[in-house]
């Protein structure tokens, strides 16, 4: 079931626990209880970031492990990038804002070093090889073990290996993309480049926002506790009514089947070629409850042929892509 991270000998269950619903909306003692129970589960990546809840999500990861000492059963990934504050060095992806950000997310972790730290968008007015040195001093004092890149474009992820490699700073193992049947982008570029490097493959919204699960039925009708109604912006725009209609054709063909839409959602992510494991993202229990035993299941052919029909391979009717 185990599976390697990228090119080290790093094994994580095949789906990742996300964290960006702690502290919002999640309460935190029912956070608390998502992580004690996924960890018991045999889930053993979780993933935040410091801007998630303000740093909130990794304060309450951080209480967690402390309480129930288990900070050695899990491998942490946490990620640097958006604004935290008001300081020049409270975001971005210079050197000194690296350094302190990640100085930072330890003190809220409670722990002395981060799994996997990872660059949680492309910075383009800083230089990749100034982040890059950042990320080797704090490798070099055991602050964290291995980096990652998330939601950048093929060429950005191959230029901070190609510099990784001429100046012996530390390689990305791990691209963390957007990837669902709506948006299948990645299957052009990106995921054949990673499978060609050996970087494990981590990536976020497999349920598309909740379009796979049947949150939407028509693009002028949106639930009000949704993150397109919440937070607006960017996530109202990834909402298409191409998507909800094809959304809606996925709804069907997983019930003809007799599969929970949701869970059908994140199999069909897991077990896709080149895939390390889909982040999963319970804003509840019993979400999360819903989402595990995908770990153990197989989609057969016949129905990854008819998601294939409904969205055709590496093509895309919604941009999840869009914070880049």
């Amino acid at each position: 079931m185990l599976r390697n991270l990228g090119s080290t000998n790093i094994k994580i269950a095949p789906l990742v626990l996300g964290t960006d619903n702690f502290a919002n909306p999640t309460p935190e003692v029912e956070s608390i209880e998502i992580i004690n129970r996924a960890l018991d589960s045999g889930i053993n990546m979780l993933d935040t970031s410091n801007s998630y809840s303000n740093g909130e999500s990794e304060r309450i990861i951080g209480k967690a492990l402390k309480k129930s000492g288990r900070r050695n059963d899990c491998i942490i990934a946490t990620k640097v990038f958006y604004p935290t504050g008001p300081g020049k060095y409270d975001q971005g992806l210079s050197g000194k804002a690296i350094i302190k950000a990640c100085e930072d997310s330890l003190k809220r972790l409670q722990t002395d070093y981060i799994d996997l730290y990872q660059l949680h968008r492309p910075d383009y007015s800083i230089p990749q090889e100034e982040s890059l040195k950042a990320l080797a001093q704090l490798q070099k004092e055991g602050k964290i073990r291995h980096i990652g890149s998330s939601t950048a474009p093929t060429p950005r992820v191959l230029e901070g290996l190609m510099i990784s490699r001429d100046k012996g700073y530390p390689e990305f193992i791990t691209e963390q993309p957007p990837y669902n049947l709506l948006d299948r982008s990645i299957e052009n570029e990106l995921l054949p480049m990673c499978i060609s490097h050996n970087l494990g493959v981590i990536t976020w919204s497999p349920l598309a926002m909740g379009i796979l699960a049947g949150r939407y039925t028509d693009y002028h009708t949106r639930p009000k506790d949704s993150r397109s109604v919440l937070r607006g912006g960017i996530y109202a725009d990834r909402i298409t009514q191409k998507g909800i209609d094809k959304g809606n054709q996925f709804i069907r063909l997983a019930r003809q089947y007799n599969y929970n839409p949701a869970q059908m959602a994140l199999l069909w992510v897991k077990d896709q070629q080149g895939i390390t494991a889909p982040i999963m993202g319970p804003r509840t229990l019993d979400q999360l409850n819903d989402f595990l035993p995908v770990a153990e299941m197989t989609l057969p052919d016949e129905i990854r042929a008819a998601c294939d029909d409904i969205v055709a391979p590496g093509t895309s009717v919604a941009n999840f892509h869009n914070s880049m």
